[in-house]
């Protein structure tokens, strides 16, 4: 008997087994994905016959024992009533009963009777506690009630009695554990399947939008070309490599009269979408206040002001904003904490190390105050992001502010464009293929010649 009871418990786990692997793959199918209208009915009537086939192959691959037949058929059943309900359980247990009273044999009627029963109370389960049923405790105790309920319809309707008592005896512990096993493994594999479905479709979603946001990013800043800024005293070039889809780095350039060009680059602290949405706000405050004030620090203390009011979040940017008289190359400028700029003179660049304000959004109520210089025809002013000196190769080396300043030695003579490529080339050699830790943004001008000295500004 120990042989035959291993033989048994053996054979209807390998049967399990196999209805486990089938149920996975049905599970990432479009047979069993349920929809709503008048396609209820359909999702209703398949779940109904995958549990019934599932049964069915529980009965042709089952062991008989003293004239029954001893099978995991009731996977079947509890699987169409666990995915469809009530009336998928009752079809898949009439088909899989309706093939066990086909076969014979005095277990047959109680069979068919059991599944059908067993699928109507797994449907009704599910509908009512399926968040609970999920938990494979719970799922190996109802597995285990519904066996244990077969066994005892089994009892109540095989005759004689002796009959039954010696059945259920002798395949009670095989038929309950390998059943209730295999419907709490039946149920982890389709809910792991169905969380990841739903994982992977939530992720899609997202990096739908992601894209979406980073063209909108992207469309808010200045499209450097031919046609903009499109005066001959000066050359710009930029670049924005946020180190997530979107980022907080940003730069802008506009006219604030016919003479007058701002331009600008900021860093907010942290990168991602809470980044890219202050990163969004920020630009629009300070390109609001610069346009409305005479006095580049007084639009600079306002914008920090709004900022601070908007600033639920706690976060802060940096930033550089300088306004260059095309006519006679003065800039005036207000550093709010950001990395000082480097002036290249000939093929000297030099850092402006001057006394920096504090940060945006920091704190309201600070006064920033604009100093000046003068751009000479030929002299080009590089601003940055820290992403470029602080770029990390994989034994974590910094470029550094030193090798910056080298570069821009060597590559001043070159045209705006040029140097903001080879500034990039230099620092993806650095980093070697390094993942990218940080926003990657620069900012280019050169003042050609003075309008005074062209004679027209066009």
């Amino acid at each position: 008997m120990d042989s035959q009871f291993v033989d048994i418990f053996v054979k209807m786990l390998g049967t399990a087994a196999v209805i486990l692997v089938v149920a996975g793959f049905i599970a990432v199918s479009p047979l069993l994905k349920q929809s709503g209208g008048h396609n209820k009915w359909k999702y209703i009537l398949q779940a109904g016959l995958v549990g019934g086939l599932f049964g069915i192959y529980g009965n042709l691959s089952g062991t008989a024992f003293n004239g029954a037949l001893i099978s995991v058929r009731d996977i079947g059943p509890m699987l169409a009533g666990f995915v469809g309900g009530p009336v998928s359980g009752l079809i898949g247990g009439f088909i899989a009963g309706a093939h066990r009273l086909a076969l014979g044999g005095i277990t047959a009627p109680p069979c068919i009777v059991a599944t059908c029963i067993i699928g109507i109370l797994c449907g009704f389960i599910s509908l009512k506690q399926k968040d609970r049923l999920v938990r494979p405790h719970i799922a190996f105790i109802t597995g285990i009630l519904m066996e244990l309920m077969h066994l005892g319809i089994m009892l109540a309707m095989v005759r004689p009695f002796s009959a039954g008592i010696s059945i259920v005896k002798g395949i009670a512990v095989p038929f309950v554990f390998s059943n209730a096993v295999g419907f709490t493994l039946m149920i982890a594999i389709m809910t792991f399947i169905e969380n990841q479905t739903e994982l992977t479709a939530e992720k899609n979603r997202l990096e739908s939008e992601l894209a979406v946001a980073e063209k909108i990013q992207r469309s808010m800043l200045p499209v450097l070309n031919n046609s903009f800024p499109g005066r001959k005293e000066l050359t710009v070039a930029a670049l924005m490599e946020p180190a997530k889809v979107v980022g907080g780095d940003f730069y802008d350039v506009f006219f604030v009269d016919k003479d007058r060009i701002a331009f600008l680059i900021a860093d907010v602290a942290g990168k991602g979408v809470p980044a890219a949405l202050f990163m969004m706000n920020a630009k629009q405050i300070l390109t609001e206040k610069i346009m409305r004030s005479t006095d580049l620090g007084e639009a600079i203390s306002a914008a920090n002001d709004e900022l601070c009011q908007r600033n639920e979040a706690g976060m802060f940017v940096t930033a550089w904003i300088g306004i260059l008289d095309l006519t006679c190359g003065k800039v005036e400028y207000v550093n709010a904490g950001h990395n000082p700029p480097l002036m290249c003179t000939g093929a000297h660049a030099e850092y402006m190390i001057t006394r920096s304000g504090l940060v945006l959004a920091g704190m309201e109520g600070i006064r920033y105050r604009q100093n000046s210089f003068e751009l000479k025809p030929g002299d080009m002013l590089f601003l940055y992001t820290d992403g470029v000196t602080e770029a990390e190769n994989k034994t974590h080396e910094q470029l550094g502010e030193d090798a910056l300043q080298e570069l821009l030695d060597s590559v001043s003579g070159s045209d705006t464009e040029q140097v903001v490529a080879q500034i990039r080339d230099k620092i993806s050699e650095h980093v070697a293929g390094f993942e990218q830790s940080d926003d990657i943004t620069m900012l280019c001008i050169r003042l050609e010649s003075r309008y005074g000295d062209q004679g027209s500004g066009e």
